[in-house]
């Protein structure tokens, strides 16, 4: 019997006559792992100190799941091509509806697939407690080790695990896991620490990003950064609810304490990602009144497989050399020492002191504005606390100002640009009106929609309110970008 040959590198075309030494892979592919007892003692000897491995919560887990641990190395054991075929065939059969799978119905299942290759894959899933055969009923089964493998192995059959990385899908996997195992009363510090860990690592991703200064670096991270701020905001009250039941359990306590910074770091970055875009605007600039930026100038090099071709004809006309003979050089050293040079004039003293003139120092004041909308939030925070005085206010009305028939359309967007400044702490060491604005306890919640305004200039404004920075945040409000 003829059959393609399958190496490292991957199954050969099926046309291929090559013949296929099936005894000899067999051989190979049904090499089980050893005892369970030795495998544990062959853990440990890894080890210089065993009491200190031993003492060690997650390796003592590990060391217990002998049978995971077996079935984990039976299926991913030998060359790439072969530990991809036994994904392939465990994940087909742990997708099937069926209790019980005869022989006849796995030969259909698989028909494409070749019977002695067949053959041995389910013979190493038996050897591993992958699949199980029942002789009363005469057809294979799939054991509770298997559904546990085929739960580990899920992401594998799930789409384009790239596409899902580049949106977040990693993040979005262990939330799912953290929230699905506290509505099940099965969460453990390990999996909060895994999350935690994801996310300083997001924290230190977009960091670098934001540090690189490169335009779409930041444009990449900031679509990574909303779609993980989306993720997390979703799962807040789930994140909190952990946090907060985590008392009494010392290592859950300090897993829920150090989730909470990590989430909280990471959603402080918006206004890092916000300043760091609009330095990249005021950097961008516009080659004369064609409208094409240096961005769309970058954008259209990388296009190009091959940018070294466009010196290609940049320089028609090479510099040539100009070779003078020795007399000439001494004809014009000649008439450079002959030539007729003016005469220096009679020294002259310096003039004597005279009185400065009065004048005035002037200095660069900031618009009115800025301290205007500062005045306008100190206000309201004096306020007394009647009638409502603590409840958000609109941000129109702190865009118009007191008097917003008055304002103008400049005026409302450069008051728009300042409310970012409420709650930074960066800002708000700042000496002058800019620190004080940013001291003001005030923080803006924008939302994602338009709100119309009667008035002369301004049509529409983006909606948003402003509530006092020690109120809790609304999580039911989607923040706008």
């Amino acid at each position: 019997m003829t059959a393609a040959r399958t190496d490292a590198a991957g199954p050969l075309p099926s046309g291929a006559d090559t013949p296929m030494p099936w005894a000899e892979l067999a051989d190979a592919h049904a090499a089980a792992p050893g005892n369970p007892d030795e495998s544990a003692g062959a853990l440990f000897d890894f080890f210089r100190d065993t009491d200190a491995a031993t003492d060690d919560p997650l390796l003592w887990r590990i060391a217990r799941e002998q049978e995971l641990s077996q079935a984990l190395s039976g299926l991913f054991h030998g060359p790439a091509a072969l530990v991809q075929l036994r994904l392939w065939v465990f994940l087909q059969l742990a997708r099937q509806g069926e209790a019980q799978l005869p022989r006849e119905r796995i030969d259909e299942l698989f028909h494409a697939l070749r019977p002695e290759a067949l053959d041995t894959v389910l013979k190493r899933f038996r050897d591993v407690g992958l699949l199980a055969w029942d002789d009363s009923l005469r057809s294979y089964a799939l054991p509770p080790l298997a559904q546990r493998v085929a739960g580990l192995l899920a992401p594998l059959a799930s789409g384009d695990a790239a596409a899902q990385d580049a949106e977040g899908g990693e993040l979005a996997a262990l939330l799912g896991q953290v929230v699905g195992a506290n509505q099940l009363g099965a969460l453990d510090p390990g999996q909060l620490q895994m999350l935690q860990a994801q996310l300083t690592r997001l924290h230190g991703e977009f960091a670098d990003a934001i540090a690189s200064g490169s335009e779409f670096r930041l444009r990449a991270a900031r679509l990574r950064y909303d779609r993980a701020a989306q993720l997390i905001d979703r799962a807040s009250d789930a994140i909190t609810a952990i946090i907060g039941h985590a008392h009494g359990h010392i290592a859950m306590e300090r897993a829920a304490r150090a989730l909470g910074q990590a989430q909280s770091r990471l959603l402080a970055m918006a206004s890092q990602f916000n300043r760091a875009l609009q330095q990249v605007d005021r950097q961008r600039v516009t080659l004369g009144t064609t409208g094409i930026t240096s961005t769309d100038v970058k954008r259209w090099l990388q296009t190009l497989r091959q940018p070294a071709a466009l010196l290609d004809t940049a320089l028609a006309m090479p510099v040539g050399l100009c070779a003078l003979a020795p007399h000439e050089l001494l004809d014009v050293t000649e008439a450079e020492f002959e030539r007729d040079r003016p005469t220096q004039g009679p020294a002259e003293d310096l003039p004597g002191a005279q009185e400065a003139p009065a004048g005035t120092l002037a200095a660069v004041a900031l618009p009115r504005e800025l301290g205007d909308l500062a005045d306008l939030l100190s206000a309201w925070s004096l306020e007394p606390a009647t009638d409502g005085a603590d409840a958000p206010r609109d941000v129109a009305a702190a865009l118009l100002g007191a008097d917003p028939g008055s304002a103008r359309y400049a005026q409302v967007a450069y008051k728009a640009q300042l409310l970012p400044l409420l709650g930074d702490p960066q800002a708000g060491v700042l000496p002058g009106a800019t620190g004080a604005l940013a001291r003001q306890p005030w923080r803006v919640e924008w939302e994602a929609a338009i709100q119309p305004l009667d008035h002369a200039q301004v049509e529409l404004v983006s909606r948003g309110r402003l509530v006092p920075a020690d109120a809790p945040p609304d999580t039911s409000r989607e923040t706008a970008g």
